[in-house]
């Protein structure tokens, strides 16, 4: 149990970027907007909006205000995740690296030692900026701004077409370094998949020779099948919540059919008659029926309409699709940087090889198509949001290449080009080469995934209209950051910016505690007459605050040179 504000204690070191940063170890919210109580954190949060619209030929702007009340648990359950494909590559090493973090495991390698940590994790290794203090910004980890899921208490259990145990899996997979494994296999060969659904032309003929671990019976008995593995699980490992995860093969798109899919009730009918229904469909079903939120990782579209309206009629969380782990992060950074800057970008040439079993599925064109379909519509928001370079359903040439490669492993090799026209017909091309380890870009994302997730069935608010407390919609938007292709309510304006999803995220948490969004406005630091004093009271939170950072020697050392002014830091 980690109430709100209260970090991880002593294990946690925060590197330092300069004297004027600090880290702090735990905060209270000092404000009649917030109750703190031994169940809930409440808190009173005006969510500011402008509403555009047009009144006699002008444009009028106004801004609004609406008042929320925001509700959060603070009782962490113990939380299952049941991944779908756990002997995969994503799998296996999302799996040894909870274990490897719970050991506090070390392991040498050609460069010197290593430590287990969660870097690449939104929650385990990045910070907020809780506001400032005497010695400038205040930071805390993500994951302490509300009680959140440590991952070393995540208990692991899954589904997969292959028999083969962890260790094994994890062997085959060829993504941790040798020595670490070898410490892991005794831990890792107790791990066995649970039979899984198999239906061959729904991923690449190539990957039949591993199908050797399968339900049986028809589709409504392998959903059946689903379902009881879930309780059984949750029954045998004294879990109080289970968050299904798919991360197995890429699929081939399923069409979507008036009665067939379209409906959650046509849907399960569909399942009644054995009529087509992809497994990660059927997966979402049964985690659904279950109660259980579901996650997609992969491309394909899994939530046809049918299985969104059930998991909305059944008030369960839905999200995905495709983790958003390497070529495709960088490029909702880079896109949004250029159109942003106003330079037209005209032309995006994305190519990838890679040698894993995902690049294996994905040689067959049918699975690649998926993942083109998730590549490609990355950059449609941050086209559309300039008009002035952009005419109507104009976009940028976009060409998205995936080979197969065995012998690169997992090791994923990402080239880019990005062309934009600048200035009185001038051009500007940016070339990138990006060597992804995919994996372990990915096994940070599932954990982020599930655990912000869980957070989220602990939050509710409503506003002053509201008769009693909301949760979020069905249709979990609030994750778009971690996926290539943000599932939304429909209706809602899709977001592929990744600051503007990262910003998403961090508001909504800070609104909990009845915070104010970061604005970066820093107008105290702009007047002649700052309105602001240097001072702060005696009963100061930061200020009492007994911060345990880490200084980094010689981080401002003779080569290397500041621009401007640095608060006051001098060598």
């Amino acid at each position: 149990n980690n109430p709100a504000g209260i970090g991880h204690d002593a294990r946690e070191e925060a590197v330092v970027f300069a004297t004027q940063f600090r880290m702090a170890e735990k905060f209270t919210i000092e404000s009649p907007d917030v109750t703190y109580n031994k169940d809930y954190i409440e808190a009173v949060y005006p969510y500011q909006t402008t509403h555009v619209y047009e009144e006699d030929g002008s444009v009028k702007v106004k801004p609004c205000s609406t008042k929320f009340t925001f509700r959060t648990e603070r009782k962490v359950p113990k939380l299952g995740v049941m991944l779908v494909g756990w002997g995969g590559n994503n799998g296996t090493t999302v799996t040894a690296a909870v274990l490897a973090n719970q050991l506090g495991l070390s392991w040498m390698t050609k460069t010197g030692e290593k430590v287990a940590n969660y870097y690449g994790s939104l929650f385990q290794a990045s910070t907020v900026c809780l506001g400032t203090g005497p010695a400038g910004d205040v930071y805390v980890p993500f994951k302490d701004l509300l009680p959140t899921v440590n991952p070393n208490d995540i208990v692991f259990d899954g589904w997969d077409i292959s028999s083969m145990n962890l260790a094994d899996a994890m062997g085959r997979a060829q993504v941790l370094d040798w020595q670490l494994q070898e410490q892991l296999k005794p831990h890792m060969k107790k791990f066995h998949p649970r039979p899984s659904v198999y239906i061959p032309e729904f991923i690449a003929a190539n990957q039949e020779d591993r199908a050797d671990n399968l339900i049986q019976g028809s589709k409504k008995e392998q959903v059946e099948q689903i379902r009881k593995d879930i309780g059984d699980f949750k029954a045998k490992s004294g879990v109080s919540k289970v968050i299904v995860l798919w991360t197995a093969n890429t699929e081939r798109f399923c069409d979507v059919i008036p009665g067939v899919n379209d409906t959650a009730e046509n849907l399960m009918k569909t399942i009644e008659c054995g009529r087509e229904i992809s497994p990660s469909s059927m997966f979402a079903v049964a985690s659904i029926l279950e109660g259980c939120a579901y996650i997609n990782g992969s491309p394909q579209n899994t939530f046809v309409p049918g299985v969104v309206d059930l998991a909305i009629k059944h008030k369960v969380f839905i999200a995905g699709d495709d983790f958003k782990s390497g070529q495709t992060k960088i490029k909702s950074v880079l896109v949004d940087f250029l159109v942003s800057a106003g330079l037209k970008t005209v032309s995006i040439v994305s190519y990838n090889h890679l040698g894993n079993n995902d690049g294996k599925n994905l040689s067959a064109p049918e699975q690649f198509r998926s993942k083109e379909i998730s590549k490609s519509n990355v950059v449609d928001d941050m086209v559309q949001s300039n008009p002035i370079l952009y005419k109507p359903s104009e976009k940028p040439d976009h060409c998205v290449v995936i080979k197969y490669v065995p012998y690169v492993g997992d090791s994923k090799r990402a080239m880019d080009e990005y062309t934009s026209e600048i200035m009185m017909g001038g051009t500007n091309t940016i070339v990138l080469h990006n060597t992804c380890e995919d994996s372990l870009l990915a096994s940070p994302l599932i954990l982020d995934l599930v655990i912000l997730t869980e957070l989220c069935q602990r939050i509710t608010f409503k506003t002053e209209l509201d008769p009693e407390f909301q949760t979020f919609h069905s249709v979990l938007s609030i994750l778009s950051y971690l996926c290539k292709a943000p599932l939304v309510p429909d209706g809602s304006p899709v977001i592929n910016s990744l600051f503007r999803q990262r910003t998403c995220i961090e508001n909504i948490l800070r609104a909990c505690l009845a915070l104010p969004p970061q604005n970066h406005m820093f107008l105290e630091h702009k007047m002649q007459r700052s309105f602001v004093t240097t001072q702060m009271p005696a009963h100061s939170a930061v200020q009492s605050i007994p911060h345990k950072t880490v200084k980094l020697n010689n981080i401002l050392h003779k080569n290397y040179i500041l621009n401007g002014h640095t608060n006051g830091y001098a060598n």
